[in-house]
């Protein structure tokens, strides 16, 4: 079979070179279409249920929401992990299906399980998260005012969720557009509870009126003579003076109107978030999130893109600027691969002209590198590989080559006995044909053994599949391209490349390794005993230093920015929160060059996908290119060490350091955002309390142990309001009313 084919593309060659342009031109195709990233996406099949209720406490979210959601979630199909978090205002489940299982089937599990749920009165239906992978955040902006002065921060979130919010989810592949910070503006009546007591009403009579006195009807339809005419009834006020002139109720003709027992004012909701920047002051955040399943190199392009063009129509006060773009990363890591294959490609070039001595031959041997490339482009597309600087980075050209090179040495030392030997009467071709067939066997066997050193991390499950199983088959692809393209092209282009004079010599370079390696080789010989000797000490002392060496499950990728994580002492306010992430950031600023942005997110979004609290901050630090760095500095490692010192100043609070994709990933696992969390468990919070900071004093102790805290689950203050149910009946007043008011 190896026989016909080698014969084939030898004796079709012309054929052969025009099919290997084809498939180069579906391989450029297939690269458009490929999804490229920096990373591997090792999201699990993961859906979220958050559910917002402002005015409830932690235990009363747990028992009301969070539990009763857990309870129902049980013996879904595929289900593997339930994980919830319960804090003030915010109820939060993550459910983990296992791998293969369709996110959109999930989803609909979910929802016929929450349709069937009951909550309390006044309590909203819980939502699912958005349909985007953990390291689906890919961008974020500033929206703020160009005069800092005059910062109006309503008028910032009212422009982002009903301007640069609506036209961004129009984005083919955005998942969703979040929102952080800033003030949701709202029409507030603000009752006061003594003249409700003049005008002997209560809270009810109010929301009533003003409930009756703002909304719009449907009344069906009038037959008149023939036609239809609809009936709509309105009577939705549009002014805070017209909800002041709703009338609550009449006392002795008198009209008692709104505006009698409280003020109408424009307000806003409760701030659950705020966002601070580069210490100048409060800005309000978007986020853009991407679709599962969608390249995020395409999606983020398309999001900028689109954010640009909105900027345009904006009133000219307003500035907003992208502060962190993974397209950025993304376009630093395409570069890297790309310079390290040009390179890689110009080596083996040389080094083939310098051992085969024929140029041509070199180049021949060279062309396998960019086809079969293009060769994995192919069967990565279809098959959803993205190219990630991890399974493209893998690829060896020496390995890629090594079959090409076998087929053309042999091809030259036939051919240059062909010449010499002038009773040989077989065409050229045939020369060719014969030395291809001597060395089919090694070649493919050679190419088969390589690949099946990959087939093992094939059957590699959860987090380690996704993120070695395409490198392996990456890898695969190319060898396979490699050795069809040996077995066909190569010869082909042997036949018709190669001089007619071809010379079987050693060049320079052989010839000076073969004087140094024979005398060696001798010596070595006579001394057996001796050479096993030296080798078994050396393999010893290597074993004894690998046991001690360090180990991590992949090398950590610099992506250029910075994620600093502050944890505070439970009950700190959001405004004392922002207060000091102010000076955190103009401290950063001053101190630090290098530094691009600086920006810190308190709290919770308006989409709940962050279960942040006021206490604890992210802080997001974007570096300038490293040719602006100073000398100091010669790696993001570097800096993140001199900021660790630096920020010691700041009394008070716990910090640690990651990055925006490291701690996604760690996130989405586990729920901890970093690199090692220990859980405890058990059924009395204040015993899980109490153990919880002995085992900090242990871990302490443990050499190479920095940024350590503990998750605060008590500690916030509470201030209570029991009522007695006694006098409540003695005075025949329902609890309602109370608590209302």
């Amino acid at each position: 079979m190896l026989t016909k084919i080698l014969f084939a593309a030898i004796e079709y060659r012309w054929l052969v070179v025009g099919l290997s342009i084809l498939l180069a031109m579906l391989g450029g195709l297939s690269l458009a279409n490929l999804n490229i990233d920096a990373f591997p996406d090792t999201t699990p099949v993961q859906v979220q249920v958050n559910t917002t209720a402002p005015a409830l406490v932690a235990t009363e979210i747990e028992s009301l929401i969070t539990f009763p959601i857990e309870q129902a979630m049980g013996g879904m199909p595929g289900l593997s992990n339930v994980r919830s978090i319960s804090q003030f205002g915010l109820s939060q489940v993550t459910l983990t299906f296992q791998d293969g299982t369709d996110i959109y089937r999930a989803r609909n599990f979910i929802q016929e399980r929450l349709s069937s749920l009951e909550f309390p009165v006044g309590i909203p239906r819980p939502t699912l998260g958005p349909v985007a992978t953990g390291l689906g955040e890919v961008l974020h902006y500033h929206v703020k005012s160009k005069n800092r002065s005059d910062s109006n921060l309503m008028e910032l979130r009212t422009t982002q969720d009903w301007r640069i919010r609506r036209e961004l989810k129009s984005v083919q592949g955005a998942a969703e557009i979040n929102s952080w910070g800033g003030l949701e503006k709202q029409y507030q009546v603000l009752v006061d509870p003594d003249k409700l007591f003049k005008y002997k009403l209560t809270l009810q009579d109010v929301f009533a009126a003003v409930e009756g006195g703002n909304l719009n009807v449907g009344g069906g339809y009038i037959d008149r003579q023939g036609d239809m005419l609809l009936l709509h009834g309105i009577g939705r006020t549009k002014t805070p003076q017209q909800i002041e002139n709703i009338v609550i109720k009449s006392s002795q003709g008198i009209p008692i109107s709104v505006k009698d027992v409280a003020t109408v004012a424009i307000g806003h909701d409760i701030i659950r978030g705020m966002v601070t920047a580069n210490g100048e002051g409060e800005v309000v955040l978007g986020l853009g999130f991407m679709r599962i399943g969608e390249s995020s190199y395409r999606v983020t392009s398309a999001l900028r893109k689109q954010l640009d063009d909105t900027i345009k129509h904006l009133p000219p006060h307003i500035e907003v600027k992208t502060v962190y773009d993974r397209t950025e990363l993304v376009d630093k890591v395409i570069t890297t691969v790309r310079t390290n294959l040009c390179d890689g490609a110009l080596l083996v070039v040389v080094i083939l002209y310098l051992f085969l001595g024929n140029l041509r031959a070199g180049l021949i041997a060279a062309v396998t590198i960019p086809l079969s490339m293009l060769f994995a482009f192919v069967g990565m597309w279809p098959a959803g590989i993205a190219g990630t600087l991890l399974s493209l980075g893998a690829i060896d050209f020496g390995i890629v080559v090594d079959s090409s090179v076998v087929m053309l040495e042999n091809i030259i030392r036939r051919l240059a006995h062909y010449q010499t030997d002038g009773s040989d009467a077989r065409s050229r071709n045939q020369v060719i044909k014969d030395a291809a067939n001597e060395v089919r066997i090694p070649t493919v066997f050679g190419q088969l053994i390589i690949m099946i050193v990959y087939i093992p991390i094939l059957t590699l499950e959860g987090v380690e599949g996704k993120m070695f199983r395409p490198m392996a088959l990456t890898v695969m692809l190319v060898l396979t391209g490699s050795l069809i393209f040996a077995l066909t092209l190569t010869p082909a282009l042997a036949s018709l490349l190669l001089p007619a004079k071809v010379e079987e010599r050693d060049v320079w370079l052989v010839r000076v390794a073969k004087k140094v390696y024979q005398p060696v080789l001798q010596k070595l010989l006579s001394l057996r005993l001796t050479v096993l000797g030296v080798g078994m000490i050396f393999l010893v002392c290597a074993s004894g230093i690998a046991v001690k060496l360090g180990t991590e499950f992949v090398p950590q990728l610099s992506e250029g920015a910075i994620v600093i994580g502050v944890l505070r002492v439970p009950g700190t306010s959001l405004q004392q929160s922002a207060e000091m992430n102010l000076s955190m950031e103009k401290f950063i600023r001053d101190r630090y060059p290098e530094v691009q942005d600086v920006w810190s997110r308190i709290g919770e979004p308006e989409i709940n996908t962050d279960a942040g609290s006021p206490e604890s901050t992210d802080m997001f630090v974007t570096l300038k290119s490293v040719d602006k760095w100073r000398k100091q500095f010669k790696k993001q490692s570097d800096i993140v060490n001199s900021l660790a010192e630096d920020l010691k100043v700041f009394k008070g609070q716990t910090t640690w350091f990651t990055q925006p994709i490291e701690m996604r990933i760690n996130e989405m696992l586990t729920g901890s955002r970093s690199d090692l969390s220990l859980k405890l468990f058990g059924s009395d919070v204040d015993t899980l309390i109490k153990k919880s900071g002995e085992l900090e004093d242990v871990l302490q102790g443990v050499r190479g142990c920095t940024d350590l805290s503990i998750e605060q689950i008590a500690g916030q203050p509470i201030l209570q309001v029991k009522l007695n149910q006694d006098e409540l009946a003695r005075y025949g007043i329902s609890a309602t009313i109370v608590l209302d008011l």
